[in-house]
Parts: C-alpha cells; structure tokens; sequence
C-alpha cells in the first residue's frame, strides 16, 4: 500500500509525506509507483529549485517528505495541486491511501 499523508496550517498546505509502494506491478515495473514518483519528484524540485523556497525534504527507502520552511502561495497551490492529483489517482486504486493532517490556523 502506498500512503500520502498530506499537511496543512488551517487552509494553507505545508508539506506532505508519501511512502510504501502501490503494489500494482512487480518492483521497478509498477507504473501507478512509477506516476506517483515522478509526480513527487517534480513537486519538490520545482519548491526548491524552481521557486526557490526553502524547504525540508527527506528522502528515505520507500519514503519522501517535504515541509516548507516558509510561507509561499506558488508552493501552497502547487501542492494543493498534487493533493487533488493524488486524489485522482486514488479513486482508480484502491492500494492508495490518503489523509489530511490539519494543525493551527
């Protein structure tokens, strides 16, 4: 089962943590993993390099997280992107779960 575990300060997203493995195809030929990496790879590249914001990011075996550092609209709605992105993917696949972590605000 893969996971995503999504942040948010009262409306605004803060960051995200995705781990596991979606279990649709044997390891390194899993396409539905291999969509949600790439979508999580663009979306920490494009906060830090892209838009330059700080940001911790963590990559483990089988886990990636991303938390601002600081406040930045283009990286808030950039996530809130990927979150109805992961919502889309979701729907299809019943091994993807996801949750909404709200604190403050």
């Amino acid at each position: 089962m893969l996971k995503a575990v999504f942040y948010k300060q009262g409306n605004e997203y803060t960051g995200f943590a995705v781990s596991g493995h979606a279990g649709y195809g044997t390891e390194g030929n899993d396409i539905v993993c291999a969509a949600i990496s790439s979508s999580v790879m663009l979306v920490c590249n494009t906060v830090t390099e892209f838009f330059k914001v700080k940001a911790d990011v963590l990559v483990k075996e089988n886990e990636i997280t991303l938390h601002l550092k600081e406040k930045s609209i283009p990286a808030e709605q950039l996530l809130a992107s990927f979150h109805q992105h992961m919502e889309i993917i979701a729907e299809e696949h019943s091994k993807i779960k996801l949750e909404t972590r709200i604190t403050g605000g």
